[in-house]
């Protein structure tokens, strides 16, 4: 086993190194300015050793995704309870998503997915496809809710983007097409209570300041 252990730590280290001069590229050149020969110059190992771990671009720019959005969710995704709450555990909701949409390197590939969208849509909506099956948690939160009649009726996703939407308005796109910085402190828990009372104060079935606090 010991044996073992040091190339699987020199692989590992190896992919690490590929996938961060891969982020570099990607936000300094975009997706199509962006060559797997480069990034193996940057990383500094062989184009082999790039595509043993990773097929494509493609395949290299949705790693990088997966390892922004694992970040964002270092603390778990909360699971929808009964006896919680709605308030509470959507503001725990919403603050893993502001803790991606926060994220400037998560901005940056958000850009360049928007600079696919002109150049070529299949390949970005394929991006885009990837991010939405990362945002199906606060689909089937909802849907649980709703089961629990806590929630009205309605299209789990259609409300997901609604709640998302009042969260990206302020923290997402002024970022992404304005360049603006992130929000500060004080007014990012400003947006977040704002979006959780507006989207309970139209799809909460019952009144959530009557709820168990």
């Amino acid at each position: 086993m010991s044996e073992l252990s040091p190339p699987s730590r020199l692989t590992d280290r190896k992919r690490e190194a590929i996938v961060q001069a891969a982020l570099v590229e990607f936000r300094q050149h975009g997706f199509g300015g962006t060559s797997m020969d480069r990034i193996a110059a940057v990383a500094e190992v062989s184009k082999r050793t790039v595509y043993n771990h990773f097929a494509s671009k493609d395949e290299l720019f949705a790693a990088i995704l997966q390892q922004l959005w694992e970040r964002s969710q270092a603390l778990g995704e909360p699971i929808y309870k009964a006896e919680r709450p709605l308030r509470e555990q959507l503001l725990e909701l919403l603050r893993l998503k502001l803790r991606l949409l926060n994220d400037a390197s998560f901005i940056d590939l958000a850009r360049v997915v928007m600079a696919e969208m002109m150049h070529t849509p299949e390949r970005a909506q394929a991006m885009v496809a990837r991010l939405g099956e990362k945002e199906q948690g606060l689909q089937q939160w909802i849907a649980a809710a709703q089961a629990d009649g806590r929630l009205r009726p309605a299209d789990p996703q259609y409300a997901a983007q609604q709640l998302q939407g009042l969260l990206k308005a302020f923290a997402f796109w002024p970022q992404l097409a304005m360049g603006q910085p992130p929000l500060p402190e004080a007014l990012q828990q400003q947006v977040l209570l704002d979006s959780v009372e507006m989207f309970l104060g139209f799809y909460a079935s019952v009144d959530p300041l009557k709820e168990n606090a």
